[in-house]
């Protein structure tokens, strides 16, 4: 079984200890939405796709678990190092593109590491396209302005 597969049954399980139907929906919703958009953004901008999913799948976990989105995007990077190495899925080098990819994931205004900034890229997309006819986010504005240029998108 392929390490993504593997990941994805992994966190499935823990999702399925969210009591609440309509929250771990969403939260199913969620993440495979962007690890979709993290493989589309990886695979235009030549860099590595699994990696990008694996982050994905993983960057929002701890405030599903928790039920908290405060500090979730440190605190998921702790959880997200924990569950990799748990499972053996990753190398050392890969934890830490991983880790650090959901680290910095909520800095939306602050330009990280390529692969960071596809982590944002990647929830951008998910947040503004999943329900378009929700405004998009003040933090989320400019970031989606540049993807829908990138992308070759209408605004």
């Amino acid at each position: 079984m392929g390490r993504l597969k593997e990941l994805r049954k992994i966190t499935d399980a823990k999702l399925m200890t969210v009591a609440d139907e309509e929250k771990r929906i969403s939260a199913a919703s969620h993440l495979y939405g962007v690890s979709l958009a993290a493989a589309l953004l990886a695979k235009k901008r030549g860099l590595n796709d699994e990696l990008a999913c694996m982050a994905a799948m993983l960057h929002d976990m701890h405030a599903y678990l928790s039920g908290s989105y405060e500090d979730h995007a440190h605190k998921g990077a702790d959880l997200a190092r924990k569950i990799l190495q748990e499972a053996q899925l990753t190398n050392e080098e890969e934890t830490e593109t991983i880790c650090s990819m959901i680290y910095h994931h909520d800095d939306k205004h602050i330009i990280d590491s390529e692969m960071d900034e596809l982590l944002k890229d990647a929830d951008v997309i998910h947040h503004c396209f999943n329900d378009p006819s929700k405004a998009v986010k003040e933090k989320e504005i400019l970031r989606y302005n540049a993807l829908c240029e990138e992308l070759g998108l209408n605004r």
